[in-house]
């Protein structure tokens, strides 16, 4: 809630890749990002190494996902965050939408370090930056009450994953 709450104040965008047996705990904030405009993509059900997996445990993996996340969005997710990056052939044919990375990664899940966080962000971001951050650490939502303004204040515009690839003139695709 803290970071929509940041977004919503500097009216900015993110695309949040969702695990999907969290959406339970967490259904109103869920909601309430979808509701605000955020994009909401999957992470899988249980954030396993894709690329370990039978074609049959990723399709579980992907559709029950998709399935709690519609449930309470009313939409189904269009992107796919795979976990810890790991996918191959079989993970991209069988989950039907395009695999998301990231071009700037915090290493927030690993510091827990709000100060590492904006620093880290600060110092790499780029027109066009995919920013991997992670919404489960306190450290994280004090990071990104920072680094929004800040990022704002440099002149960028925050968007979601499928809004930045329009701007730049791309189509996403499986």
């Amino acid at each position: 809630p803290r970071i929509l709450d940041c977004l919503a104040k500097y009216n900015a965008k993110a695309t949040f890749f969702v695990v999907g047996s969290n959406v339970s705990s967490y259904p109103h904030v869920l909601k309430q990002a979808y509701d605000m405009g955020m994009e909401i993509g999957n992470h899988t059900m249980t954030h396993p190494n894709l690329k370990k997996l039978s074609a049959n445990n990723i399709s579980q993996e992907l559709n029950q996902a998709s399935a709690k996340i519609s449930a309470v969005t009313k939409a189904a997710p269009r992107l796919l965050r795979p976990p810890y990056g790991n996918y191959n052939g079989t993970v991209s044919s069988l989950s039907g939408m395009p695999l998301i990375l990231w071009s700037v990664d915090t290493l927030d899940w690993k510091t827990r370090d709000a100060d590492k966080t904006v620093n880290c962000v600060l110092n790499e971001v780029r027109d066009g930056s995919v920013i991997l951050m992670h919404d489960l650490y306190e450290a994280t939502a004090e990071a990104a009450e920072r680094i929004i303004p800040a990022l704002i204040q440099r002149g960028y515009q925050l968007v979601t994953v499928s809004e930045l690839a329009s701007a730049k003139g791309y189509t996403l695709t499986n």
